[in-house]
């Protein structure tokens, strides 16, 4: 198939366009045709398979300087990409919190991109709908309907930009225009040690440095110790630092466990500090009745950071910040040039306010995946969903502590599961590298992906759960195999 060449009737001009539209009309129904084959016959494969060497290589081929087509393109594709994902898709995929997609979103991204809006704003539909979805998130968060915010690429995006608002509405002086290179009192943020590694990397971005970030114990159910942070902050102003932000988390990586973020709000609005809420993906348990308890204080944040690939079960990318005060959100990113200048009618009538909102000029439509979601299943199915993945993983929790050959690491607050294999007589050391050659086994026969972490020494294999294509069944089929690698495994360290 040919593309970029010359039209016919004598005009030498190129274009990217199909020379024949037909041609490449009958490509692409074959690619939807094939995609949603593999989707639809997911079960039937295995969760994860390596890849063979020979794939590998070819990976290491020239600059393509002259062009094979499209056909041939697809076919590599279908031969030498398609069949070596990670996994996500899967309906045994637990590993890192990573959502699996939808067949809708997946036609919503080929509308977007068909489509081709740069979504810095302008007098657009597309602009309407982003802020629609904005709109849509707040409430779903129980934010004011004046709550400002942005589509962004993912949760550590989402979360930097809040951290970035708040150092420009709590520093104290024109940070924007003075920079940190002076001699001001030390800025300082607040996170538990269970905080995602986006915080450090922000505070590094945002200048401030890593030893700004200031890390707090956690309890015994992983939550940050509200007293400690206390202590934390009086004694950094004894010592003429100037706190101005905590970061709160609803759902932590580790174990899902959330911090109190009722008492994390009133501390901040009595201590005069930025809250932020990094709820990546559990503050997604707002949009259910039955868990928003769970996240109670969400809604009292002044920015909260969260992600729409995860637990919206979207396909990447597409995550959001929420601000409360619009104005402190522009006033942290709004800039002027010439050629930007609004205008009461045409293309830029409509302004560029998500350019006022974050880093990104130029950015793409990934609020049209969002809307047709929302709009064609409705809340209601995806709560139910979100609902149905914590039902599962207590299910797990459950069926772990029922068998004595499996060890319960951690409390199951929502969607996160921590648990071993364990073997009478052994110590931790030998049981962990007996996990850790159990997580192995099962991604390398494909049977499941869960991924690994260490809690309090002990090496545990890890469940999160925000896959819609997962059944009870599967949950028990990855039990069983934990315990029969695990005996085969312990026999020959035994």
């Amino acid at each position: 198939m040919s593309e970029g060449r010359p039209r016919e009737g004598g005009d030498a001009e190129a274009t990217l366009d199909p020379a024949d539209w037909a041609e490449f009309r009958a490509l692409a129904h074959r690619m939807v045709d094939d995609t949603l084959e593999e989707l639809a016959s997911l079960r039937e494969r295995p969760a994860w398979q390596p890849m063979p060497d020979d794939v590998r290589a070819s990976f290491r081929e020239p600059l393509p300087l002259g062009g094979e087509g499209s056909e041939s393109v697809y076919r590599q594709f279908t031969e030498r990409v398609r069949p070596y994902p990670n996994g996500n898709l899967h309906p045994r995929f637990w590993g890192w919190v990573q959502g699996n997609g939808t067949p809708l979103g997946m036609m919503a991204e080929m509308l977007a991109a068909a489509l081709n809006p740069h979504m810095a704003g302008f007098d657009q539909a597309p602009a309407l709908v982003e802020h629609q979805v904005i709109a849509w998130l707040a409430e779903l968060m129980g934010m004011p309907p004046e709550t400002s915010g942005v589509l962004v690429t993912g949760g550590t995006m989402a979360s930097t930009i809040g951290l970035a608002v708040a150092r420009h509405a709590r520093a104290g002086f024109d940070v924007r225009a003075e920079g940190l290179q002076g001699s001001r009192p030390r800025l300082l943020v607040y996170g538990s040690t269970e905080t995602h590694g986006w915080a450090r990397k922000a505070a590094e971005l945002l200048g401030l440095g890593s030893s700004a970030l200031r890390l707090v114990p956690v309890d015994a159910e992983y939550r940050i110790d509200v007293e400690a942070l206390r202590r934390a902050v009086a004694a950094d102003r004894a010592a003429g630092h100037r706190p101005f932000c905590v970061i709160g988390t609803a759902g932590t990586v580790n174990t899902g466990a959330t911090d109190d973020l009722r008492a994390l709000a009133a501390f901040c609005r009595e201590e005069g500090l930025w809250f932020h809420v990094d709820g990546a993906f559990g503050a997604l348990a707002a949009w259910s009745d039955a868990l928003r308890p769970i996240v109670a204080g969400i809604e009292e944040a002044d920015s909260v950071g969260f992600d729409l690939h995860k637990w919206g079960y979207l396909p990447f990318e597409v995550a959001c910040v929420l601000v409360r005060d619009p104005e402190a959100h522009r006033a942290a990113f709004a800039t002027t040039a010439s050629y930007l200048e609004g205008a009461e009618r045409g293309v830029i009538a409509g302004g560029i306010p998500f350019a006022e909102r974050g880093l990104d000029l130029t950015r793409g439509f990934k609020a049209l995946k969002v809307w047709m979601s929302l709009k064609a299943h409705g809340v209601r199915a995806i709560a139910r969903l979100i609902e149905q993945n914590v039902e599962q993983a207590r299910g797990l929790a459950d069926r772990v502590e029922q068998d004595p050959e499996l060890d319960l690491l951690a409390p199951v607050p929502l969607n996160v599961v921590c648990f071993r294999y364990t073997r009478a007589g052994l110590a931790d050391e030998a049981l962990n590298a007996i996990n850790r050659e159990i997580l192995i086994r099962l991604q390398e026969e494909g049977v499941a992906v869960p991924s690994g972490t260490t809690l309090a020494g002990r090496y545990a294999i890890r469940v999160a759960n925000v896959n819609h294509r997962s059944r009870r069944e599967d949950f028990a089929a990855l039990a069983d195999a934990v315990v029969r690698i695990g005996r085969e495994v312990g026999d020959a360290v035994a």
